[in-house]
């Protein structure tokens, strides 16, 4: 089975990453974050939006997008507004790691890495005349998409009640 993973590079905002990292714990998802960072770390935001989940994150740390590119290998799709594909039209492998990258919440991914890599990039429909979604928004699009065509594999399908029964 193919392993998902979310990349963010240069993310600036440490809520949207605190957010993702929590949608990263709850799915399996491996987070990938590329510095530089907008934040620290330790950020209390990033905790805060992460909760008390830090501990069943796997999570990777790069200098640059170079060494990210260098250790990674599997299926790369680049999620943004000028994506000429729709990201639930694409088949996301199921035979090897897929990687969802997602840019900087000022400026998106930048262009010559979507020029260099015009297959992979994807777009989330929406209203041409507003910017974008939020980054944590489309993160946990994405995730979900892929996770949908995988028909979820690992996670829970049924909730239950606490006091009662279905």
């Amino acid at each position: 089975m193919s392993r998902l993973n979310i990349v963010l590079l240069e993310p600036q905002i440490p809520q949207n990453t605190g957010n993702i990292s929590r949608t990263c714990a709850v799915t399996g998802a491996a987070l990938h974050l590329i510095r530089p960072y907008g934040f620290v770390i330790t950020d209390r935001h990033l905790k805060r939006a992460g909760l008390d989940y830090w501990d069943k994150l796997e999570i990777y740390e790069y200098d640059n997008w170079d060494s990210f590119a260098e250790t990674n290998e599997g299926s790369f799709y680049y999620f943004t507004t000028k994506g000429l594909k729709v990201h639930s039209e694409v088949s996301y492998p199921e035979d090897r790691d897929v990687y969802l990258i997602f840019g900087r919440e000022d400026r998106g991914l930048p262009e010559e890495l979507l020029y260099a890599n015009r297959e992979g990039c994807v777009r989330i429909p929406m209203r041409n005349e507003l910017r974008s979604l939020n980054l944590s928004n489309s993160a946990a699009i994405a995730v979900y998409e892929v996770l949908r065509q995988w028909d979820y594999p690992d996670l829970g399908r049924e909730g239950r009640l606490t006091k009662y029964t279905w």
